[in-house]
């Protein structure tokens, strides 16, 4: 087949969606599938079937950026059509399919509404944006005639197909190489913008002088934690790839205070390096960490974060046989039959997916 990804986030920014987007590429194409990216433009270097859309600097969001248009006659043939956002890019992507009567899919990534209190000053202004939003999104998906997100709760008002993003289980594994021997490290990766919440480790480290904190990341609230970090925390860029398992393996527990996330992905990455986790006790992480594979605590509760903590660096866990279950390829044996039922209603095509992940199909749809 010959499948087109749209969306509004991809390198040179690096975030769990575009990763995402990279992995799945990889493995589709691998089992024979041609895959395009269209993507607003930017510092980057597009390889094969990576179309840039002409685009400006976000002024609300760093690092990111906004699409202006183009025209569809210039994208290529395609068998399906399927948006990951909501942006500009997602509605060009849907305006393609309507204009070749194309089967569509859309994968819920972000809560976008999470994000508007970060962007915008005014707090008044943020909410009744933030209120507004969520309505139009949930129009836009009902568009669809499939949704996909990595649980069973995505806070829209529209079926979906549980299909976690999935975790490349060959890649993420233990390391032989350890990065700190010869010390206790906590750890944490992913960006460094205001619904991680960041600034919570800062406050766990003050509280565990006798550990290391290492936090590796890009994003808007980077200067502001290298200025309240104290002595006993090290701020890092974003590492490569690469060396994401060496990192994961080498420290001895991941934290995370996050309360926007969808799956959670990095915490499942370093849990495949037999990492365990201590996070916060809300979606998804009340579903994704557990006794297997580490801790969770109270938001904003000091006490209970630096017990998480603790816990999880005195317990032998099984984290990686805990986390299987988000496997890739579970993840795409299911996309591509989503692929293949995709022109069926979208209760038919929940009802035809066999979920490795357990659960009946009146919660899958």
């Amino acid at each position: 087949m010959k499948i087109g990804f749209f969306t509004d986030s991809y390198f040179p920014e690096i975030d769990g969606v575009t990763y995402t987007i990279k992995l799945w590429r990889e493995e589709l194409e691998r089992n024979g599938h041609e895959v395009y990216v269209i993507y607003p433009d930017g510092d980057y270097e597009p390889g094969d079937r990576e179309i840039p859309v002409r685009s400006l600097p976000n002024p609300f969001y760093a690092g990111y950026r906004i699409p202006l248009t183009k025209r569809t006659s210039t994208l290529p043939d395609l068998d399906v059509v399927h948006c990951h956002g909501p942006a500009p890019i997602g509605l060009l992507g849907r305006y393609y399919a309507w204009k070749r009567d194309l089967p569509t899919i859309y994968t819920h990534h972000t809560p976008l509404e999470e994000y508007f209190h970060q962007s915008i000053k005014l707090e008044s202004a943020a909410a009744a944006l933030s209120a507004a939003y969520v309505p139009a999104e949930n129009a836009f998906l009902r568009s669809f005639d499939i949704v996909t997100a990595s649980t069973e709760r995505i806070d829209r008002e529209v079926e979906h197909v549980q299909l976690p993003v999935g975790i490349d289980m060959d890649f993420f594994q233990p390391t032989a190489e350890d990065w700190y021997p010869d010390r206790t490290v906590i750890g944490y990766s992913g960006r460094l913008s205001m619904e991680k919440n960041v600034n919570e480790l800062l406050r766990a480290a003050e509280e565990l002088p006798e550990y290391d904190f290492v936090i590796v990341g890009e994003g808007p609230y980077r200067d502001s934690l290298e200025r309240n970090a104290p002595d006993n925390v090290e701020l890092r860029e974003f590492l490569p790839r690469e060396d994401l398992p060496a990192f994961y393996s080498s420290i001895d527990t991941f934290v995370t205070a996050s309360t926007a996330d969808t799956l959670g992905l990095s915490t499942l990455e370093a849990n495949a390096c037999g990492t365990p986790v201590a996070a916060t006790d809300a979606p998804p992480f009340d579903r994704t960490i557990g006794p297997d594979n580490g801790e969770r605590f109270e938001y904003g509760d000091l006490d209970s974060m630096v017990e998480a903590i603790e816990t999880s660096l005195a317990t032998e866990y099984e984290t990686r046989a805990a986390v299987e279950r988000y496997s890739v390829e579970y993840t795409m044996t299911n996309l591509e039959q989503l692929y293949q039922d995709v022109p069926l209603s979208t209760d038919e095509a929940a009802t035809d997916v066999e979920s490795p992940w357990g659960l009946p199909d009146e919660e899958r749809s």
